[in-house]
């Protein structure tokens, strides 16, 4: 177990008219993290909103960036230098049109694939943090794409988004662990529990 603090930062965008939208998946997802632990209320700090937990007996430093999307790295940094975190501790939540709606995948490095919170973060430090990316879908057309994103989540997408937060927020004490295997894992599992072995049924007489 690391000593070092790990920051997740949820990607998405400020504001209620944003707020279901495809593009803040990232800000569900820290959202539901935050309810599900003991974690301190959010605060105001880094050009975003902060809280402060215990995941797996290491510190979690929970962060929205409240900059709009595009200049994510704003906030990111800022909190990185002042906790004085290697971009090792850094895990960043995103949707991600490149996903089947529904699926999760981890990675660390690469590029940005269009994501341009990840461009921002990627410019103020570097490529090589953690990501946890949440299938959106792709609409078909680069030319629908910001559209696409920057839209509602249908009541089609909910009975899939609801199940998968859920299940991210239960698997992030692996996150902590740096455990990135066991969280994909754990999120699998818990969407998908094991099949129970049925109860024998016993003879009958005659």
């Amino acid at each position: 177990m690391s000593d070092t603090p790990l920051l997740i930062a949820g990607l998405g965008n400020p504001g209620a008219e944003y707020a279901r939208h495809r593009h803040n998946a990232g800000f569900m997802a820290a959202d539901v993290i935050h309810a599900s632990y003991a974690f301190t209320a959010w605060r105001t700090r880094f050009h975003g909103v902060i809280c402060d937990g215990v995941l797996a007996g290491r510190k979690i430093h929970l962060l929205k960036p409240m900059t709009y999307m595009n200049e994510s790295g704003l906030s990111v940094s800022a909190a990185m230098r002042y906790y004085k975190l290697p971009l090792t501790a850094l895990v960043v939540v995103h949707d991600e049109i490149d996903l089947a709606a529904g699926k999760l995948k981890v990675k660390t490095g690469g590029s940005d694939a269009g994501n341009n919170g990840l461009r921002s973060i990627t410019a103020a430090l570097g490529p090589d943090y953690r990501r946890v990316r949440i299938g959106v879908g792709h609409p078909g057309s680069k030319s629908r794409v910001t559209s696409h994103v920057l839209n509602n989540f249908t009541k089609a997408d909910e009975a899939w988004l609801v199940p998968l937060l859920s299940a991210i927020a239960e698997a992030a004490p692996w996150l902590a662990r740096d455990d990135d295997a066991g969280f994909t894992t754990k999120v699998a599992l818990t969407l998908k529990p094991a099949a129970k072995t049925p109860k024998p049924v016993a003879a009958r007489d005659g």
